[in-house]
């Protein structure tokens, strides 16, 4: 809003501008003299063409001709600003030069049209129109075609190095999902079946202790289970790097954490479930397995901690998910441990944009609990980073190089500078022309022997009389009289002067 509001505020001062330029030659005329509604009119249509150049670039262009053909040179020499300004925003470089093509034909018409009014030489016309051509048309809609073109070339860039990082961030976490799947590969090989012999000769190892060596029986159970709990374990890991496990499927689900409760109470954990609101089946596999992981970390603590607590796995399922794990307060004493798990447990649940607590509740014991959300909105670093979009179009080597984009600038300098210093000078040149004569030099005027052209070049054009191709001046050191000096329209020769009193 800022911005627009500076934007406007700009266009409000050069059309402001433009507008009090071109009505300086109602006081100080430049030439020949201009009828007030001429110079009123030229001013508006130079003052109009600022805002029409910023909406309609196009006939800004073709609309500056017409000021050619009226004698006022400071409602001309702004209109180079409205060409570069137009051609900046012209993208097809044909039809921006087409339009100049037809322009530069139109301001040669009315430029003819108004020389052949005034009675100017063919070479004063011709000089007159390569100037307003050169500097006022060309140069200006050049420089502004080259820098109207950096816009969209800087969007370009943009756009390619937001590409390119991506496609960094993209390639590095390809990287990394494949060194982890080569872990997870390595791991699965080297460990997941030295585990499975290790279960399997742990349970033959079991029977032949309960006919053998009873009294080995509970050492070898204990071998067993924690076999199969490292199996799991391994295949949760496994389940982290990315690779799916047996229970993938199912992890989290109502019948998974009754499988996991089941197999705690048939280790001899005292242990039941309460499971509130819809099961996690169609839930999102991140959070089944937080809910999985919660589960199973706060059992395998209760396992170790308090074996003869009685523990309750609550799961409450509705806009989030909480999973507690809560155990009572057990007869053995607590054995000091290393906390990874619960370390390991609240990075993944905070990972998915869950809360994790631990701690020993009000009434003793210690409680396992996550606040999980229903749709994690954190993703996963496989996924992390979002589909990278199209590559932007290649940029050529022939429209981007340093060269070009310091002629662009020291064009449009070029450009300006003719126009500004015009408008300066003739703005000067108004103001500060002499428009008096003294008696002595109103003596010297010689009726068809001293030229129109002599008078005007040394003491200006005056101010316009009442007659046809008559001129005022003011007489010098006087504040109540006036000399009026008449031309030939033809051939330029006074034909008649006189003194006239105010």
């Amino acid at each position: 809003m800022m911005i627009r509001v500076n934007v406007k505020v700009r266009d409000g001062l050069w059309t402001a501008a433009a507008f009090l330029l071109a009505m300086v030659t109602l006081f100080a005329p430049l030439g020949r003299p201009v009828h007030w509604w001429l110079v009123l009119a030229s001013a508006l249509w130079a003052a109009a063409l600022v805002p029409i150049s910023a909406r309609w670039p196009r006939w800004a262009i073709v609309l500056t001709a017409p000021l050619n053909g009226v004698n006022n040179l400071l409602a001309i020499a702004p209109t180079s600003l409205v060409v570069f300004r137009a051609a900046r925003s012209v993208r097809s470089q044909g039809q921006l030069w087409t339009l100049i093509g037809v322009t530069a034909v139109l301001q040669a018409a009315f430029g003819g049209l108004h020389s052949w009014r005034a009675g100017d030489s063919f070479s004063e016309y011709l000089l007159g129109t390569l100037f307003s051509g050169v500097f006022l048309l060309i140069f200006p809609a050049v420089s502004g075609a080259l820098i109207g073109r950096r816009k969209p070339l800087t969007q370009v860039l943009m756009e390619r190095n937001d590409y390119l990082e991506h496609a960094r961030v993209l390639t590095a976490s390809t990287a990394r999902s494949a060194t982890r799947a080569h872990i997870a590969s390595e791991m699965h090989d080297m460990l997941s079946h030295r585990l499975r012999q290790l279960t399997a000769h742990a349970g033959a190892l079991e029977q032949s202790a309960a006919e053998h060596a009873p009294e080995l029986r509970e050492q070898v159970e204990l071998i067993r289970k924690t076999s199969a709990v490292a199996m799991e374990e391994l295949r949760e890991i496994l389940g982290v790097l990315g690779t799916s496990s047996e229970h993938d499927e199912d992890a989290g689900t109502r019948v998974d954490v009754q499988r996991l409760v089941a197999a705690s109470s048939a280790a001899g954990l005292s242990v039941y479930l309460d499971w509130s609101g819809a099961d996690l089946a169609d839930a999102d596999a991140r959070l089944r397995r937080a809910v999985h992981r919660v589960v199973r970390e706060g059992l395998t603590n209760v396992h170790k901690h308090a074996p003869s607590a009685r523990t309750r796995v609550a799961v409450t399922v509705a806009d989030r998910v909480r999973v507690e794990v809560v155990n009572g307060p057990s007869a053995a004493p607590r054995g000091a441990g290393t906390r990874r798990g619960l370390i390991g447990l609240e990075e993944r649940v905070e990972l998915i944009g869950g809360v994790f607590l631990a701690g020993v509740p009000a009434g003793g014991g210690f409680r396992v609990s996550a606040d999980l959300p229903s749709h994690p909105v954190a993703q996963e670093e496989t996924g992390a980073v979002g589909a990278v979009a199209e590559a932007p179009p290649p940029i050529t080597a022939e429209v981007l190089t340093m060269p070009r984009v310091v002629g662009s600038g020291c064009l449009a300098t070029l450009s300006l500078v003719p126009s500004l210093g015009t408008a300066f000078v003739l703005l000067l040149v108004a103001v500060f022309s002499r428009s008096e004569i003294s008696p002595e030099e109103f003596e010297k005027f010689q009726a068809s022997v001293t030229h129109e052209q002599e008078v005007t070049e040394t003491f200006g054009f005056g101010v316009p009389s009442d007659h046809a191709g008559c001129y005022r001046y003011h007489v010098a050191g006087s504040d109540d009289r006036d000399f009026e000096v008449c031309f030939d329209r033809n051939s330029g020769l006074m034909t008649t002067k006189r003194e006239l009193a105010r």
